[in-house]
């Protein structure tokens, strides 16, 4: 048996136990290993961060989990039906995109997911960086292998917003909005950020990367004094620290189900449930189209995503990409 491999089923066995405290024969038993072995894996994971308690004639007990997003403590109790069966984690890494992509490149399956405590080169759209300090938020990348048109890919930034809205309210109980086309705002400011990245020729997509990032535990001085829109996260938002773990696995699950939702009933369901958390219908903006700036009011989304704008001439201008600002 790998050595990663009985670790993980160690902690499997604990996590399964609760407060139930479970003997190194116990393990060694179930698990067709030596007690040394145990005792091994124990001292591994206690200085992972886990905190377990050796009690006399008892025997072992967890008493507490590191704040960290290990494979297993995700993969336990998540029960997706593809999201996650496979998850990379990384300390650090440059980029979770980049890591999925060269997954995607080597085959790897659809559902695969890449977690990293911090990146060093974490970024959005166009480019621009995305602050990423260990161990407080979540950063995340998704590899799916969907049977659409390559043309259709960019409805799967809608779903993530949704799966990404929806998670924030089922964790720490608050509304948030969405910004088109791939930010989640609380109070006007960004506490999420997509980016959806393709492999496809004309006949197809090989895959996509959902990459997310989602400020959870970030305070004030950890934010670049640099940003181009105002920032929060939910630490600050709500005063509570939240539990990183939770939100992961709960992220999962929607977009587990949300994806499985358009496979079998395509993009209307999560266009709707998308326009049911956009706030800007109504309102002026300017919207930077790689240098051409359209301003005009918010009308809505068009059945495809695109955004549907209303310029001052009164023609209706159709938005496929571009950078939106209030104005």
């Amino acid at each position: 048996m790998a050595e990663t491999g009985l670790r993980d089923q160690i902690l499997s066995l604990f996590l399964s136990a609760g407060d139930v405290f479970l003997s190194g024969e116990d393990i060694s038993q179930k698990l067709g290993v030596s007690r040394a072995a145990v005792w091994k894996h124990i001292g591994h994971l206690r200085e992972m961060g886990y905190a377990i308690e050796a009690v006399p004639s008892r025997g072992y007990h967890l008493v507490a989990q590191p704040d960290l997003l290990l494979p297993m403590a995700v993969q336990f109790g998540l029960e997706t039906q593809f999201v996650a069966k496979r998850v990379e984690y990384f300390s650090e890494t440059d980029s979770t995109n980049q890591r999925a992509q060269q997954l995607g490149e080597q085959g790897a399956e659809h559902g695969t997911v890449v977690i990293a405590e911090g990146q060093s080169a974490g970024r959005g759209r166009m480019g621009r960086a995305w602050s990423s300090p260990a161990a407080v938020n979540l950063y995340t990348s998704i590899l799916l292998r969907p049977t659409i048109l390559p043309i259709q890919a960019a409805q799967l930034t809608f779903l993530s917003a949704v799966a990404v809205a929806r998670t924030v309210e089922a964790v720490a109980d608050i509304q948030v909005a969405v910004k088109w086309p791939n930010d989640i705002l609380l109070d006007d400011k960004k506490i999420a950020g997509l980016l959806n990245e393709i492999s496809a020729e004309m006949e197809g997509i090989h895959y996509v990367v959902l990459g997310i990032g989602v400020n959870l535990n970030m305070t004030e001085d950890q934010f670049p004094d640099d940003l181009r829109y105002p920032a929060t996260s939910l630490l600050l938002a709500t005063g509570q620290r939240i539990d990183r773990l939770a939100f992961a696995q709960e992220l999962y699950r929607q977009l587990d189900g949300l994806y499985q939702l358009f496979c079998q009933q395509g993009f209307i369901p999560i266009r709707l449930a998308w326009e049911a958390l956009f706030e800007m219908v109504g309102r002026q903006v300017s919207v930077d189209c790689g240098g051409t700036i359209f301003t005009g009011s918010v009308e809505g989304i068009a059945e495809d995503g695109a955004l549907l704008l209303r310029l001052a001439s009164g023609e209706q201008q159709v938005v496929y990409a571009g950078d939106v600002r209030p104005v």
